[in-house]
């Protein structure tokens, strides 16, 4: 009450923020006759002089109001558009760190250019980010025009580019690209085996379109840059014959219930689980198959990875379905983005769940990957010196954006008022009443020549509400994952009068639905159109136009809730764009998904309480707060698991930057000689100590252990033991000097073969790879600690904190590893000619250059198959300390897995 009391006092945060740049608003459109007045000339040199401003010191603030001037009158004369007040004002919000809530049809992508501009002047660059390659091309195109008439470059980043092109694209003053090709950059940029490898520069402005679909929905998503594993395809065909053997447990209070089922599905969790009677079930079927020894036991040591087989065919039956969470399409499992209705080709599911999926369908399995390189959306973003983001639907997760970016959101108003009606939810008890019920909205609005636009969060639904409009005779257009070709011309025409439209997900499409259909579109199928043709186009339109409008606007039906509040309000805000007329309702049933998991009980007590019959809805307050409380419920569950999983993330992003930090260093030097004696100095003080004790007596020395370790290790073949014998009085400090003496003259005489230039630059792809190799492991057992770290709960110890410390205790093994697995490489090394160093070196590139482009855009899911593989390798056999490791890494147990136990 008090809040709400001083709120309307003082005013909410948003509205000081706006009022504040409002007066910038008002300094702005005061220079705009002064503008005028300018020539084109005048108006293109304004960039030189704002550049030569910044470097005696003016800030990028007190620039705004004349940039953002410039830039507007720049429009008018190379698109005859003017900012409305409104862009200016998303533009200043876009330039403070900021989110821009701003509606659909407000002309995001035009209000993008004013900070842009601002931010490009500091010759940094500005990284403009975009959901696919199409909405980059576009905007990039659209507005290129506009940039280089300022005297500003503009560069594509598409996917598949050369080097050169990217490195160019990279170098333009304003560069357009997708949010994974950005990453995906990142991080090839550090695998690089040379500064010139390179492509990106120092991250310095991300300007983030439909922000909340990249930082929020997507923010599971790890990127990930992988290389083959070994085939382990048959087995998961062997596994998913015999999953349709078991039973489902159903719910006690259900039905159908029976018993005890095989396994128990949590769709909250999306987890299956094995009952008692389903792990008996399976161990009989495995023996059957030949899988698994007579006696033996799923939960052994040795059976972690076929546990791993069974848990991700059960996933595949039980928690995914054809046609909502995939499709297959010549012959290949494709991910469907379940925010967008979207197809993502290229994209696979982790932890061995594609290759289940695959099995189940019946499709070629392809091979397992192993990470090389890996980073959240999450992380990757916070990289940069300064990031904003718009979209138009942010406010629901302003909590989100301000803890984990720093990002506050602020709603910029809309241009026109918004008069669109969003009428509320009408709940069935089931889905065919819905359905029916949907089918009479369409046909009494289309009779009425109002176009419709149903939203449906699945193909699957888009094609039982396809079927039922086909049946009723009533014409409509499908945009789902399937007909994606079609579907810029399917929208295009959504607003004609009378048209139905069925969207799966429309977030993210990028397309406006024009009111009376897209006259462009129609101009477009003309082959050289007349100005008398395209008047009469524009003219029929405008009768279509007013026509749709007078019918009351495009009216959206929502087909059932999306779990999340912002996807709606995204379906809702494809209505009633620019002022225009328009309409939503959303049709439930007591049976959809939403429902059932998370506000059945209480919806259904009280629909009985009012009395509900077959075939009636109901639509009352109650029911509608019920829903909102249900998908608050699960968006604060979804913004919890993001959350732990940062924190997790954040461990391994801190050593992540470490590492990247000391490769980049590594890159940019041409001699690494300094480090390189630094390091040996360690690691044979190391290696002498662990046989020679320090200020011990000669009795604790073991110099037949170390003169075979210098000679496996360090190809150096020593007659410590004569020393000795010759000169008793030899002290423990001089021999240490004879050691490392020798070592070095060793390493001076290979030197003089094949000459100091090409020794600095051996040291140097030494250090590299194996740096890249010992990352590449320690990736896998981070993983693998990650699985089992839950487990330290039950021993009252924290999680998070046992993670962070054994991640650090494992750092610092791996970066001792590296010194000694450096030094020995170096010391192995067999010296040849340069020109056969140089023909190693180009093989070693082709080989990084085909990984590189093995990149794969990972689902996170919880099971890590890398690291049980070492788990599952190392059996019910007791593996000694210094025994070699499992997992096939060359070194000992204890310096490698073993410090995981």
């Amino acid at each position: 009450m008090l809040i709400k009391l001083l709120t309307k006092v003082f005013g909410s945060r948003n509205d000081r923020t706006l009022r504040r740049m409002r007066k910038a608003v008002s300094v702005i459109n005061g220079m705009e006759p002064a503008m005028e007045k300018l020539s084109d000339d005048e108006l293109k040199a304004k960039t030189a002089e704002f550049r030569a401003r910044l470097e005696k010191g003016e800030t990028l603030e007190s620039l705004i109001p004349e940039a953002f001037a410039v830039v507007r009158e720049a429009s008018k004369r190379v698109f005859g558009m003017r900012h409305f007040d409104v862009q200016l004002l998303g533009g200043m919000v876009l330039n403070e760190r900021c989110i821009a809530e701003m509606r659909t049809g407000e002309g995001k992508t035009l209000t993008a250019t004013l900070p842009a501009y601002l931010n490009a002047l500091t010759g940094k660059g500005v990284h403009v980010v975009t959901v696919n390659d199409y909405l980059a091309q576009r905007d990039a195109e659209n507005n290129r025009p506009l940039f280089e008439f300022l005297g500003l470059t503009v560069g594509i980043n598409m996917s598949g580019l050369p080097a050169p092109a990217k490195r160019e694209a990279y170098n333009a003053d304003i560069t357009y690209g997708t949010n994974n090709e950005y990453g995906f950059d990142y991080l090839r940029d550090n695998m690089a085996f040379s500064p010139e490898e390179r492509v990106q520069r120092k991250l310095h402005y991300a300007l983030v379109d439909e922000v909340d679909s990249i930082l929020i929905d997507e923010a599971r998503t790890p990127l990930i840059i992988s290389g083959p594993a070994e085939d382990s395809s048959e087995m998961y065909r062997k596994v998913d014959k015999i999953i349709p053997h078991l039973l489902r447990q159903e719910k006690e209070d259900s039905d159908t219930f029976q018993g005890e089922g095989h396994f128990s599905v949590d769709e909250k969790a999306r987890q299956v689980n094995l009952t008692e009677r389903g792990l008996v079930q399976i161990e009989e079927l495995l023996v059957e198959q030949g899988i698994m020894e007579e006696g033996e036991s799923l939960y052994s040591p040795t059976n972690i990875m076929l546990m791993h087989h069974v848990t991700a065919a059960l996933r595949a039956h039980a928690l995914f379905t054809r046609d909502v969470d995939y499709i297959v399409k010549d012959g290949e499992v494709i991910i469907v983005d379940e925010h967008t209705g979207r197809t993502m080709q290229g994209r696979r599911w982790s932890d061995g769940l594609h290759q289940a999926v695959e099995a189940k369908e019946g499709v070629e399995i392809q091979n397992e990957n192993q990470t090389l390189a890996s980073i959240t959306f999450q992380n990757y973003f916070r990289l940069y010196e300064k990031l904003a983001g718009m979209t138009g639907t942010a406010d629901t997760e302003a909590f989100e954006f301000s803890s984990i970016y720093k990002l506050d959101t602020v709603v910029v108003p809309t241009n026109r008022p918004m008069i669109r009606k969003d009428m509320p939810d009408l709940v069935y008890m089931t889905e065919a009443e819905k359905i029916q019920a949907i089918i009479e909205d369409i046909r009494d609005r289309t009779a009425a020549g109002q176009p419709v636009l149903v939203g449906t969060i699945s193909i699957e639904k888009s094609e039982v509400v396809s079927n039922e409009l086909t049946k009723a005779g009533i014409k409509h257009n499908v945009l789902n994952a399937k007909f994606h070709a079609k579907e810029a011309d399917i929208v295009a025409q959504a607003g004609y009068p009378g048209a139905v439209t069925i969207a799966t997900n429309m977030a993210g499409r990028g397309t406006d639905i024009m009111l009376g259909g897209s006259w462009q579109a129609e101009v477009a199928e003309l082959e050289n159109p007349t100005p008398e043709q395209i008047a009469q186009i524009k003219a029929d339109w405008q009768v279509r136009h007013d026509a749709v409008l007078a019918s009351g606007g495009l009216h959206i039906i929502g087909t059932e809730r999306h779990e999340s509040r912002r996807i709606d309000n995204q379906l809702r805000g494809r209505a009633g764009r620019q002022g225009d007329a328009g309409s939503s309702r959303f049709y439930l049933s007591m049976e959809d998904a939403l429902m059932r998991i998370f506000a059945s009980d209480r919806v259904s007590g009280m629909m009985r309480k009012l009395g509900m019959k077959p075939g009636e809805a109901i639509e009352h307050p109650w029911v509608t707060k019920a829903i909102a409380n249900a998908q608050r419920k699960v968006e604060s569950r979804n913004f919890d698991i993001r959350k732990q999983l940062l924190e997790y993330d954040d461990v391994a992003n801190d050593q992540r930057r470490a590492i990247y930090t000391q490769r980049n260093e590594l890159l940019d030097v041409s001699d690494v000689s300094e480090t390189i004696n630094s390091i040996r100095e360690d690691v044979f003080k190391a290696t002498i100590d662990g046989h020679i004790p320090p200020q011990s007596l000669e009795e604790m020395w073991d110099i037949e252990g170390l003169q075979e370790r210098l000679k496996n290790d360090f190809d150096l073949d020593l007659p410590i033991k004569e020393w000795l014998d010759k000169e008793p009085e030899l002290h423990e400090e001089t021999l240490r000097e004879r050691i490392f003496e020798h070592a070095l003259e060793v390493y001076k005489r290979k030197e003089e073969v094949v000459g100091a230039e090409m020794m600095r630059h051996f040291e140097k792809g030494v250090m590299l790879q194996t740096l890249d190799s010992l990352w590449k492991e320690h990736l896998a057992a981070m993983d693998y600690l990650r699985q089992g770290i839950h487990l330290r709960g039950y021993a009252q110890k924290d999680p998070k904190q046992e993670y962070k410390r054994e991640s650090f205790s494992m750092f610092a093994a791996m970066l001792e590893s590296l010194k000694y697995e450096v030094i020995s490489t170096l010391s192995k090394v067999q010296v040849r000619m340069p020109e056969e160093v140089e023909a190693m070196e180009e093989q070693r590139r082709e080989e990084a250059e085909r990984l590189a482009q093995m990149q794969q855009l990972s689902h996170q899911t919880d099971e890590s198959e890398a690291a049980e593989a070492i788990a599952a390798q190392t059996g019910d056999r007791k593996v000694g300390r210094n025994d070699p490791c499992p997992c096939g890494s060359g070194k000992k147990y204890k310096a490698c897995h073993g410090r995981l136990s």
